[in-house]
Order: structure tokens, then sequence, then C-alpha cells
């Protein structure tokens, strides 16, 4: 098939205003827009200004109104204990109807800010829906965050209601979410007036009256007996949807805010155009609601474009094995499945060879789509050996909410290349710039921008703080918005994305990408996963240090490996990368959205005062790296600086 795409970026960049129209169009509105986009508005100008639309209303009611409200818009699926349902559009309506009364029962109203602090269940995703449905703001908080960083958020969004949950489910272990949440409420300065707490089985919780706890599932039954009906709320499709709080957070958080039109009109033209999927396909986004790719592609994507979307709570190992995936895939007939690259190289270093697929009928598959952390080119290809669909690199931000580059399944792909994300999607003028904010030649490493103004979908702001989202993000190179991503873009406009612009190490004046060197280490037969840091030296400024995992059942001598793994990155990339230490770990610290955590591994590499990541998968992880690196004469500090987070 003949790829639609560069016609169909053409037109964007020939008309914006008409082809955003178009895509608009498209979904249902209270008060047509007067204007597309007005420049004059918001920090870099707003979307649809002067339209009135409700998300809730385009995921739910509208399919409902169009005859298709017995098809299933949710399946739930836990790998801990075993729960499986499915809800109808009509049957996930009538969900949301009973909690959005309940929250208006307590006052939430249009503006209103909720933060949501639950685990992965079909609770969590109707009360986004229920604020969506009032015109109230969510702030959902990854279930099992730290006390005092919910205390922040709860602060900084200005809560009026918190729904959680008694506890979340991981392998081997239950978390109670209860303890961490009045711990937060109590050192917030603004208090949640009330708590909605959901008792699940597994843990119940003892309920503080006084502090304004309900028993969430008793109150909403009490709306589904009495059949309360809550009509969506009209709101300017400028009104934000929600604040969204970036991982890694320290110090004043930083919101990133969602608006109604712009976030609807974008989402619902990927999931057709970029990720191939029509209504009443199973789409999976096997991620979690506590980020970008949950809000996203979980919940309001896939719901927008008539897709049934897959709640899972497990992990991709562990849950009970290497095949929780397949199994999944194979149970609900998935089409489209997207996920972090780090869950397939768990994948791979579990089952090497992928033997656990051929247990299940994966037919129906027909597209693995990868991002949140770069995705090396081995475990690409491992993907594709074992699946045997199209693995699909693109990349995008928190910041931006849906793609900024891809490979478009649904317009017909283009001719893939190793280690890029291709090309840009519409509403992307993509560049790359040096220091100075001048373009740099094509295939030579630069920063990563986007042409000014942003399309629709993306941040608005950050929750009150509009000048710091101007210093942060626009400042740096006037007329763009700055990706903080180092990359290049070759002859043919394919870009591929190298790192952060803080992990590039400048070694005796040569710019080195830590993404190509790990690309290079992950070629290694014995590597599950890899990660590359610059540390700092007295003669070149910074060289490179490699960390690798050995897939299972590896028992050959680590030693020999290292040297094996430094021999060819030297032959691959060259002397210039001066790379001569690699070190075999049996894991690499990881944020829970899976992201590895190379920026705190060169502080304590450094011996530099360090903090604890808030959104760290596992603590522990990192005192091993640091005992690691003290062994090999580095963390000049024993256990490096650390301080209170």
């Amino acid at each position: 098939m003949q790829s639609k795409y560069f016609d169909i970026y053409a037109n964007w960049q020939a008309d914006p205003d008409a082809f955003w129209r178009a895509a608009a169009e498209k979904l249902d509105w209270y008060k047509p827009f007067d204007t597309v986009f007005d420049a004059d508005q918001g920090v870099y100008g707003r979307w649809f200004v002067g339209g009135e639309t409700n998300t809730c209303f385009n995921c739910l009611d509208r399919h409902v109104h169009q005859g298709r409200g017995s098809e299933t818009s949710l399946i739930f699926d836990s790998a801990m204990n075993g729960a499986r349902a499915r809800f109808t559009f009509e049957e996930a309506v009538s969900e949301v109807q009973a909690i959005a009364a309940v929250l208006r029962n307590h006052g939430v109203g249009k503006g209103d800010r909720v933060v949501i602090y639950m685990p992965m269940i079909p609770e969590a995703v109707f009360s986004m829906l229920a604020c969506a449905r009032l015109g109230a703001v969510h702030s959902v908080v990854f279930g099992g965050f730290a006390a005092h960083e919910l205390a922040t958020r709860i602060d900084d969004c200005g809560a009026k209601v918190v729904i959680s949950a008694s506890c979340g489910l991981e392998p081997g272990r239950v978390v109670p979410y209860k303890p961490l949440l009045d711990h937060a409420v109590d050192m917030a300065k603004t208090k949640p007036e009330i708590c909605l707490i959901l008792q699940r089985d597994e843990l119940h919780a003892p309920l503080r009256y006084e502090h304004g706890d309900v028993d969430f599932r008793h109150a909403v039954e009490v709306e589904k007996v009495n059949g309360t009906v809550v009509d969506c709320v009209p709101v300017a499709a400028t009104d934000p949807l929600y604040i969204l709080y970036t991982s890694g957070t320290t110090g004043q958080p930083k919101g990133v805010v969602r608006d109604n039109g712009g976030h609807m009109v974008a989402l619902h033209w990927t999931m057709e155009n970029v990720y191939g999927v029509k209504p009443g396909d199973v789409f999976w986004a096997a991620s979690d609601i506590g980020w970008v790719v949950g809000h996203s592609y979980i919940v309001y994507a896939p719901l927008l474009a008539g897709n049934a979307t897959v709640l899972f709570e497990g992990k991709p190992v562990g849950t009970p094995d290497a095949g929780t995936f397949w199994r999944v895939i194979s149970d609900y007939d998935v089409k489209v499945l997207f996920t972090a690259p780090t869950a397939f190289r768990a994948i791979r270093r579990d089952e090497p060879e992928g033997d656990l697929v051929r247990d299940y009928d994966l037919s129906g598959l027909q597209a693995l789509f990868l991002a949140g952390e770069r995705a090396d080119p081995e475990t690409l290809k491992w993907a594709e050996r074992v699946l045997q669909v199209p693995v699909i690199d693109h990349w995008w931000q928190t910041e931006t909410g849906w793609p900024m580059v891809a490979n478009p399944f649904g317009l017909g792909l283009l001719p893939f290349k190793d280690g890029s994300t291709t090309q840009p999607m519409p509403g992307y003028a993509v560049e790359v710039l040096n220091d100075e904010g001048h373009p740099v030649p094509r295939g030579t490493l630069g920063n990563i921008v986007v042409k000014l103004p942003l399309p629709p979908g993306c941040l608005v702001s950050f929750w009150n703080a509009d000048e710091r989202f101007r210093q942060a993000c626009l400042t740096e190179f006037p007329g763009y918005y700055k990706t903080a991503d180092a990359g290049v873009m070759d002859e043919e406009g394919y870009i591929s994305v190298m790192a952060r612009t803080d992990d590039i190490i400048n070694c005796a004046g040569h710019r080195l990408s830590t993404g190509a060197m790990e690309e290079v280490c992950a070629m290694h037969p014995d590597v599950a996963e890899c990660a590359v840091i610059g540390v700092a030296d007295p003669l070149k400024g910074q060289v490179p240090c490699g960390f690798v995992v050995l897939k299972n059942r590896v028992s050959r001598d680590e030693a020999a490996i290292e040297r094996e793994v430094v021999d060819l990155v030297r032959s691959e990339i060259g002397p210039v990368a001066a790379f001569r230490t690699v070190m075999v770990v049996k894991r690499l610290p990881k944020t829970r959205s899976g992201k590895i955590l190379r920026g705190t591994m060169q502080k304590i590499a450094d011996g530099m005062p360090w903090t604890m990541p808030a959104t760290i998968d596992d603590p522990a992880i990192l005192d091993e790296i640091s005992s690691i690196l003290q062994q090999r004469g580095y963390a000049r500090a024993p256990g490096g600086i650390k301080e209170s987070a």
C-alpha cells in the first residue's frame, strides 16, 4: 500500500486551519468554535476558541446516541487477582453518571480540581470521565506514590476532593494506599473536603470520617439504585480537562495542563491515522493511567474513536510469567498493542527465544507501537521476529500528549530505518538546531525543536505557571518549543532521537550520544538491556560508562562479556567514543513508567548530591548501583551524597 503520509502532511502544511477544522467536525460540539486557532490567546495561542463541548460526551454518550451503546468500551483484566470485566458504552455511561452524581452531591462542579490516586481498576477510569462529565479538572497521581509528592500535588492544584482506594496490588505484595493518603492530607496545606475511598477485597482500610472519608462503593451504589441522571456539562474548548504532573518532579510541581477541545480533536485523529484502528477494534496501551500514555491511550483516545480499550493490572513478567502480554492479546483479540520498550526488554530477558508466544493465538494482532524510552534496534528486531507484525517506534512526550514523530500505520507504512522514529506527524514542524539556535546540517546531532504554534492536544501551559512554562520550554529557542531531546534528521527527513540533551556527553570536545552507544551495547548477544552515562574525567571532561543487564540463563564470565561490549562499541563507533568501562548489573534503576534514571546514576558516579527520585520503581536498585560504582573507583562519597527528597 502506497503511504498517504506525504500528501496528508502537505495538506496540513498548506492550510493548518482547514486541516484541523476537518478533524474537529468529526466530533460533537454544543457550540461551534469561532476560530480554529487564535494566536493572541494563551502563551502561544489557543485552539477552537469560542467552541463548547464535553470530552466525556464524546467518549461515551456520542456512541450510545449513534446506536453503538451495546458495544464494548472497556475491558478490565487483572493478572494480580484474576478479576475480569467488560463494560459496554451504555454500562460505562451508567458507571460514570453514578460517580459524577456523588461528586456533584459533594459540591464538585466546573473548574474544581479532583485528585485521583488509584490502582489500575475500572473505577479509576470512570472517575476520570466523571470529572470530565462535570467539567471538573482531574489530576491523576500514580497509585502508591510517596505521601510527600502526593501532598505537593494536592496543594499545587488546590484539590477539592481526592478519590482513592484502600490498596494497590504488586507482584507478591499488597500496597496500602490509605496510610500514604492520610499522611499526604495531614501534610498538605490544602485540605480536601472529602476523600472517596474504594475498599478492595485484598485490604480494607479504616475510614477517618472526621477527616471527610466517604465509602466510594456505598455512595456510588446509592446513586445507581436511585437511577440518578447527570448530564454532561458544556465547557469551553479552551477550558482545562486535566493536570498531569510530570515524572521526576522535585521541589515545586510542574503540572502540564491539557484543554478539552484541542485534546479530543488531536487524539481522535491519531487512532485511525497513526495507529490504524477502526471503531470496534480492541486497542491496548499497556501502561498506567498515572502517566500520559494512560491518559491519552488507555482512556481518552480509544474511547473517543469508539474502540474497546484494555485496562490491565499486572506486569509484563512475573504475573505469572513472560507470556502475560501474549495471553491478554489472545484473550481479547487485541489489534494494536502500545507499550514501553522496557517491557519488551524484560520479556526478552526472561524468554530470549520467545517460546511462550507459541502457546497463544496472536493472529489478530496487526502492529506493536513502542514509546516512552529509546527503543534500541535489537529489541525492535527481536519483537518483529517473535510477533511477526510491524514494530513501530514513535516519539512524544508528556507535554505533547500525542506522537510528534511516527510511522503512521493507518496512512500506510513508510520504509523503516533502524533507530529512527520516522517522520513528523501533521501539526509538528520539527527542526534540529545547534546550541546557538541555528539549523545543523542533515545527519548532525543537535537539539530537536518544534516550530510554534504547537498543534491541538499539546500542553497549553503549566498549571498557574505561564512564565515558568515560557522559561522552561519557549525561551531558549525563540519561536520554537524546546523538546530537551537531542537527535539527528537525515536527508529524507527521518528523525532519530538519540538522548535527552542532558545525556549528551562532551568528551574532549566531541559531542557523543549515549543512545548511539546503547544501541551498540544492545547488539551483544548476551545483553538484555543497557544504559550509558557520562562520568566526570579530569582530562577529557566526560567519558562514557556502560551498565548492562544480561539475559536470563547467561552463565559466561562477566568480565569477558564486559570486555566484548567495550570492543564492540570501539569497533562500531570508534576510539573517539573513549568507551572503556562496562559494568554488569542485575537491574537498572527505573521510574514506574520504565525510564532509566541515567541522571541519578551519573550524580552517584560523580559523587554529587542526589535525591531519591519520587517516581522510582525500586529504591534498592540505586544502592546496588552505588555499591558497584564504589567498587570500580567511582562514587567518591560512600553511597553518594543523598539529600532528602
